[in-house]
């Protein structure tokens, strides 16, 4: 055992008491970065600490937050993750030190003063345990002691001074060997230098450019990347989507690409901190002892350390910084268009027939009551080749009368708009008929739950199944699938999945939470998102509501799972409709009921006359009703909810309909206006359905009359819009469109 004190026994205590210590300065930091008071950063952190979700904390903890939304409080989690997962290598690297008895004051100030990952590992890197490498075999045959001498600049004549080291014993049986084992030594000296580091990695932020050229052998097959062939920009101005195209053509073969400053700016940084005044890299310097030579040899051994070991090390640290932001930034555009399409205004609980489009195979129809429950299935063949479209008029008919269907969902697969056509023709009025996006809905019917919930129906039953119920619930039926497999991304299989996924089930929460789930009818997958509960929790919820639909929310309590904990996470975001209690109907949380009970008190009526009665809930005064723990933000909430109990967020369902005479590419002309929905948005562009199973680009210099910083700005998916198609392209499979004057 060490005699100074550095021992894991004796420092554990201390990495704790210190850790304890910085935590402060993080929350100083965190708040800094995101704009807002240590106090609103520390309550975060403290809720978050406690179990609480981000719904709930936006929701229902508004004092203690002082009204952050849950973009700012997912910040904050995801800074105090980044800042664990510090800790956690700070304080593993420590140990490794004091196991290895490594340690002094000096770097363990060195180690605990680090503030980022990279800066942290700069320091390690020293010390770090590694593979034999050229300087560690170099020191392991005396060469030290010479590379020392010739990097203090006290070796007049680096190649006498190497003479003195030949020894065949060792391997170095030449002075050319003794000087090459030198040169290994600098170099690596010199690469796991953390100041040197530090000035390049600013260098590299500043300056490097990202480039990349053609494999040539591999041109004829790389065309769709052609506008990468040569291509040279610097990498802070590379938008996401360029670099994961530069990316996605290097993964495939077609593309070799670089990060890196200019080597020349890189080289001359590092010669100024090596030399710092003792020696020009020429040789002509104020060290006694200054050679040209010395210069010269020295200069050697720094151009060989960016070229070997620092340029590949840092090029490698920026591709993954790089992709990192491109990742995030291409999520972000995924999370938004996904966040829109969940949220899409639901048509509603109503008797519904589906149809799953089909040329060959026919069309797959089904009838669905108002809750969902598939009450019939079968088959039409109205178009080419079977063209039966009458024994198929006949059968819609007698399935709409026999079920009194009040709605018709048409698949916008293939066949999608003829199949909507014909269904057009057969009920001309009075009737609702829709088309429906129905990505991901094979991936839903091939899934263990299609499977559970249909176990003797085919894959196209339950796939026009879901197109139906998509209808009437977007929500509802979009989270039985992966949210990246619902196709409104950029790129979403080139970025982090472990990202992608963790930002994507963020805006599923924050989606289902926001509109609430009703407790007797939601399937598993729906409840499994709720606030604080679990897959396994929402089984069970499923289990217990089966031997008797819940009519109070505190009947909760009695499902295995749901303590208190669950119960506060979960209880203000689900709903009992025509319950014991009105106000399980809406979102006011069951720990305020006794506030509400006050206000029907002051008001002069029962609770239930209270729920629903804007104009009664209106002329409360918030107030009169603050209390300790409830201030003004959830007493308002409170009032707005009373108003319009469990309204839904969404905004009201509007019908759309493609232009007639338009469902093929070839019936489309330059200049024509046309109706389309937005299926993608992108940071270039935003895609276009207009009814001709090809989707055109909106350029982002095509959305607007005025400049256009960023297409999520404009435009959302499944938006209605009008365009004009500018040129088409059918060989290419290629239609541009423009929403200018239109």
């Amino acid at each position: 055992m060490r005699q100074d004190g550095f021992t894991s026994l004796v420092n554990f205590p201390y990495l704790l008491f210190n850790v304890s210590l910085m935590n402060n300065a993080y929350i100083k930091e965190t708040a800094a970065e995101l704009g807002l008071r240590d106090r609103q950063v520390q309550a975060v952190a403290d809720l978050l600490a406690e179990g609480a979700t981000v719904p709930f904390i936006s929701r229902y903890r508004k004092e203690m937050t002082g009204n952050l939304d849950e973009v700012q409080i997912i910040a904050i989690r995801d800074r105090m993750d980044e800042i664990e997962a510090l800790e956690k290598r700070r304080e593993s690297i420590l140990s490794s030190l004091i196991e290895r008895e490594l340690l002094t004051p000096e770097l363990e100030n060195a180690v605990r003063s680090a503030s980022s990952m990279n800066v942290l590992e700069d320091v390690y890197l020293p010390y770090r345990p590694k593979r034999k490498t050229r300087a560690s075999a170099a020191k392991e045959k005396g060469l030290q002691p010479l590379a020392d001498a010739i990097l203090s600049f006290n070796c007049a004549d680096p190649e006498a001074e190497a003479a003195v080291y030949i020894d065949s014993e060792k391997g170095v049986d030449s002075v050319e060997a003794a000087l090459a084992g030198a040169s290994d030594i600098i170099a690596e000296k010199v690469s796991e230098n953390a100041e040197i580091r530090g000035e390049l990695r600013t260098l590299f932020e500043r300056r490097a450019l990202l480039s990349s050229t053609v494999i040539k052998k591999k041109a004829s097959e790389a065309e769709k990347y052609k506008d990468y062939f040569d291509y040279s920009e610097p990498l802070s101005r590379v938008p996401s989507h360029r670099f994961l195209a530069v990316m996605r053509g290097a993964d495939e073969g077609f593309l070799k690409w670089h990060i890196s400053p200019d080597k020349e700016d890189a080289v001359h940084l590092i010669d100024g901190i090596v030399f710092n005044g003792a020696c020009s890299p020429e040789g002509a310097g104020s060290s006694k002892n200054c050679s040209q030579a010395n210069g010269e040899f020295i200069e050697a051994a720094v151009d060989d350390a960016w070229e070997r070991l620092i340029s590949p090390s840092l090029e490698t640290e920026f591709r993954n910084a790089a992709k990192k932001e491109a990742d995030l930034t291409a999520i972000d555009v995924f999370a938004g268009n996904v966040r829109n399409l969940l949220l899409e205004p639901p048509l509603g609980r109503r008797r519904m027939l589906a149809v799953d489009p089909g040329l060959r195979t026919g069309c797959k129809i089904v009838v669905l009551s108002a809750e969902g429950d598939l009450l019939e299935d079968g088959v039409i063949y109205p178009l080419p080749p079977h063209n039966k479209e009458a024994a198929a008029a006949e059968l819609l008919k007698r399935l709409a009368v026999k079920y009194d269907v009040e709605a018709i969902a048409v698949g916008n697969g293939t066949g999608g708009r003829e199949a909507e056509a014909f269904v057009r023709q057969v009920f001309p009025t009075d009737m609702i008929i829709e088309q429906v996006n129905e990505s991901g809905a094979s991936i839903y019917s091939a899934s263990e739950t299609a499977r559970k919930e249909f176990p003797d129906k085919d894959v196209t039953v339950r796939g026009a199944v879901s197109i139906g119920r998509r209808l009437m619930d977007p929500l509802a039926e979009l989270v039985k699938i992966e949210p990246k497999s619902i196709g409104v991304g950029q790129y979403q299989h080139d970025v982090d999945q472990k990202l992608l996924k963790k930002s994507l089930d963020d805006v599923v929460v924050s989606c289902v939470n926001s509109v609430g789930v009703e407790l007797n009818t939601a399937s598993r997958e729906l409840l499994s998102y709720v606030s604080g509960l679990s897959s396994s929790i929402a089984g069970k919820l499923l289990k217990q509501r089966e031997k008797k639909p819940f009519t109070d929310i505190n009947q909760l309590h009695d499902v295995a799972g749901v303590g208190d904990k669950v119960f506060q996470q979960a209880a203000g975001f689900l709903r009992i409709t025509d319950g014991d209690n009105p106000l399980d109907a809406g979102a006011v949380h069951p720990e305020s009921y006794g506030i509400v009970e006050k206000m029907a008190l002051r008001a002069g009526v029962a609770v239930s006359e209270l729920a629903g009665n804007a104009e009664l809930a209106g002329g409360l005064m918030p107030e009169d009703f603050v209390t300790e723990s409830a201030g003004l933000p959830t007493i308002t909430d409170i009032i707005e909810e009373l108003k319009k109990p469990g309204r839904d967020p969404r905004p009201e369902f509007q019908s759309f309909s493609f232009d007639e005479g338009v469902s093929k590419m070839s019936d489309l002309t330059e200049n024509m206006i046309l109706n389309g929905v937005v299926t993608n948005v992108t940071a270039f562009g935003a895609f276009v359905d207009i009814g001709v199973h090809q989707d055109g680009l909106v350029h982002i210099s095509q959305i607007a009359d005025h400049f256009v910083r960023d297409p999520a700005d404009e435009l959302k998916v499944n938006q209605k819009v009008r365009v004009k198609v500018l040129t088409v392209d059918e060989q290419r499979k290629r239609i541009s469109l423009s929403m200018k004057g239109v």
